[in-house]
């Protein structure tokens, strides 16, 4: 997992060599004025604008997620937003089968620990890092963009 902030995304174009295009991408965008959508950026790189209501940490635990086949880049673009985390090697508990189709994968395991990102700051989850996003106390407006790992 990588956390920082846009002022800084150039130092990870070499970690995969399509982060490049994915942080040039958000870079041209006036992000507070983008509506909800998906979108398609590239090859191997797709994109979403969610903004909703967060959650509880409890809510957002029943939602704690890793994937095997895309890298998350999340965007906080109006937060603050908090994320549970937790290393994909020490859950024990998957709760039900991988979903090929939408490559999520839930687990029953709890996070080891807690961060906040605040507006234009990211965090990049790996397929190894199982995530709990969108709790918060109030609206999140953020950006995913799905890089093919």
């Amino acid at each position: 997992m990588i956390i920082d902030t846009l002022d800084n995304a150039a130092k990870y174009y070499g970690v995969h060599p399509l982060f490049q295009k994915a942080f040039e991408y958000i870079s041209q965008q006036n992000l507070k004025s983008l509506e909800v959508s998906k979108f398609d950026i590239s090859e191997g790189l797709k994109g979403a604008i969610a903004e909703k209501e967060g959650m509880t940490a409890e809510e957002s635990a029943t939602k704690f997620e890793c994937h095997n086949n895309n890298i998350d880049i999340q965007l906080v673009i109006t937060g603050p937003e908090t994320f549970g985390w937790r290393p994909r090697s020490t859950c024990s508990s998957p709760k039900g089968e991988y979903n090929a189709e939408k490559d999520v994968l839930f687990f029953n395991d709890a996070p080891d620990m807690h961060f906040t990102l605040n507006d234009n700051q990211f965090a990049i989850f790996f397929p190894e890092d199982v995530h709990a996003p969108m709790i918060a106390d109030g609206v999140v407006k953020k950006m995913i963009i799905k890089v093919k790992a």
